[in-house]
């Protein structure tokens, strides 16, 4: 043999044993941690089973997550609830920037999140809107959770908006109910007078019902806030004058951009840039509001400061007398400031807005309206007006309300709640920092829920059903929808704190002008165009409807 060849055998003789030993050492290793690897294989895989999954949406880009659609199908509301009807959920996920955005169209799902998860939804985004309107988020809606939430909600609550205050300022509601049917009388008269009508009651007027509706809740606000109807000297025949036009419509521009989707919430990197222009035009409207109501809290804290005022007469004196437990000043002059805003923000819109779609509703349905004649007149009669008190008996007028609630709400989503932890929901992963927005639209008209959803229904509202068993058909209406149907006032931790005052607006307001006139459709229009607006959910032209007195004209107040 080769001496090279032998030198090689030789080694693997030598090496043989060495590699015999390591391969028997790796097979009884094998067949040890075999079953142990089955079993490890078998538990993750099972453990990857079980991990819920996000809800379903669309396939996010890197980085910008679904901006991209969003910015290129606006409004968004519309493109989120087109995206969800196409993809058959009721729960979607959509990503952008780095925030899941969780819309939601169950009630089911809606009481999951709000009432079995409420604490761990109940935070607020930071959103350059809610910053500006809120001034710094010193107020109580937009505000995240943490102490000044918690502070600024126990003080509203237990001094501010409660049974106590809202009989106190009774006297005050009623004056500008009294000054509605006044303003809408006086454009009768003055429309009989230019006629030269010999009857002068019987003529009436086409009315502007958004700009009596919008007013008479502006006109509230201002009287039960800061103790006056006007910011200037007003209109005689009680419309409002250049200054209140001018307020309410700040307020209007602010509350369509709220929670608006604009891009640099969800980049804040390109907040500098303010690609969607908010940014300018909610600072805008901030300035106008702030310029008609600061100086009356700044004057007010002055008067209280010098002795010159030593009663309280209205919530702004409220506000200023507010004591935390040390019987120290509760409240900063910005937090006062921010509050009264705020509580100008959340009754402007809601009542307003569903007045003018119900009574437009009804126009078109005079069947309807002349069912909620009836039950005023009965109720309350034809010799007096209808006051806060009869509300509990209006249970018609309340349950057309009540639709005009679930049918067009004022908004398509309620304000976000954020998850301040990662949370499983009805079998869905929803990731700390989601933005969980409940459809207002997609509630109030999901066919699952509601037969015939597009059409404008009172009557289902008296009768309800509990358990699968029938209540009385009169059990009292509310307004409030506790179970999530639809969304009148938001609820939950995070919920509306003034659905009271919020209610007797809304059946005032209706009751007020069901009550005072006969309303028809204009000359030569067959019936009222029910379009929304491309961008928002009001109704795409200002309802104007005809007018006529009904009652004794020694009942319209005079001033």
């Amino acid at each position: 043999m080769r001496p090279d060849l032998y030198h090689v055998y030789g080694s693997l003789e030598k090496m043989l044993p060495i590699s015999l030993n390591l391969i028997s050492a790796f097979l009884i290793m094998l067949i040890f941690l075999f079953p142990l690897i089955l079993i490890k294989w078998k538990f993750h895989g099972k453990s990857c089973k079980e991990t819920p999954s996000l809800p379903p949406g669309p396939t996010p880009w890197p980085i910008v997550g679904n901006l991209p659609e969003l910015w290129r199908n606006k409004p968004a509301f519309r493109w989120i609830h087109g995206l969800m009807e196409s993809l058959n959920t009721e729960i979607a996920c959509i990503r952008l920037g780095g925030v899941h955005v969780i819309p939601v169209t169950s009630p089911e799902l809606a009481r999951e999140f709000l009432k079995k998860h409420d604490i761990v939804f109940a935070s607020r985004p930071l959103f350059m809107s809610t910053k500006y309107a809120s001034r710094g988020f010193k107020s109580t809606i937009f505000v995240p959770w943490g102490d000044q939430w918690r502070k600024m909600k126990k003080l509203v609550a237990s001094e501010i908006i409660n049974s106590t205050t809202m009989r106190w300022l009774l006297n005050k509601r009623t004056e500008e109910a009294d000054n509605l049917v006044r303003f809408i009388y006086n454009q009768c008269k003055n429309a009989a007078f230019d006629s030269n009508a010999d009857d002068q009651t019987s003529i009436g007027s086409v009315v502007d019902v958004r700009l009596a509706a919008r007013h008479y809740c502006g006109n509230v606000m201002r009287k039960m806030i800061l103790n006056r109807r006007y910011f200037g000297n007003g209109m005689k025949d009680g419309g409002p004058g250049v200054e209140e036009v001018e307020h309410i419509e700040s307020l209007f521009t602010i509350l369509v951009h709220l929670n608006a989707f604009a891009v640099s919430d969800y980049l804040p990197c390109l907040t500098p840039l303010d690609l969607d222009g908010h940014e300018k035009i909610v600072s805008e409207a901030m300035k106008i509001v702030a310029s008609y109501e600061d100086p009356i809290v700044d004057e007010r804290l002055r008067q209280w400061r010098d002795g010159e005022k030593n009663e309280a007469e209205d919530l702004l004196d409220a506000f200023i007398l507010a004591k935390d437990s040390n019987g120290k000043v509760a409240l900063s002059v910005e937090e006062i400031k921010a509050q009264i805003t705020e509580l100008m923000l959340a009754t402007v819109d809601n009542p307003s807005n569903c007045i003018e779609w119900t009574l437009a509703e009804m126009l078109n349905q005079p069947e309807l309206l002349q069912k909620a004649v009836e039950e005023i007149d009965r109720v309350v009669g034809k010799k007096r007006w209808v006051e806060e008190s009869d509300i509990p008996q209006l249970n018609y007028v309340k349950a057309c309300a009540r639709e005009g609630f679930r049918l067009h709400p004022i908004a398509p989503f309620n304000v976000p709640h954020v998850s301040m932890q990662d949370a499983t929901v009805a079998g869905h992963f929803i990731p700390k920092g989601s933005h969980v927005i409940l459809s207002r639209y997609g509630l109030g008209r999901n066919p699952r829920v509601w037969k015939e959803p597009s059409r404008f229904k009172p009557d289902r509202h008296l009768k309800k059903e509990k358990d699968g068993v029938s209540m009385a058909d009169d059990q009292m209406v509310e307004l409030a929808e506790h179970e999530l149907r639809f969304i009148s006032f938001s609820t939950g931790r995070r919920g509306c704190l003034g659905i009271a005052l919020g209610s007797a607006m809304t059946v005032m307001l209706l009751a007020r002008l069901v009550q005072g006139f006969l309303w028809s459709l204009p000359p030569n229009q067959e019936e009222i165009d029910l379009s929304e607006a491309t961008n928002d959910l009001f109704m795409a032209k200002p309802l104007r409807a005809h007018a006529n007195p009904r009652l004794a004209a020694s009942l319209y107040p005079a001033e």
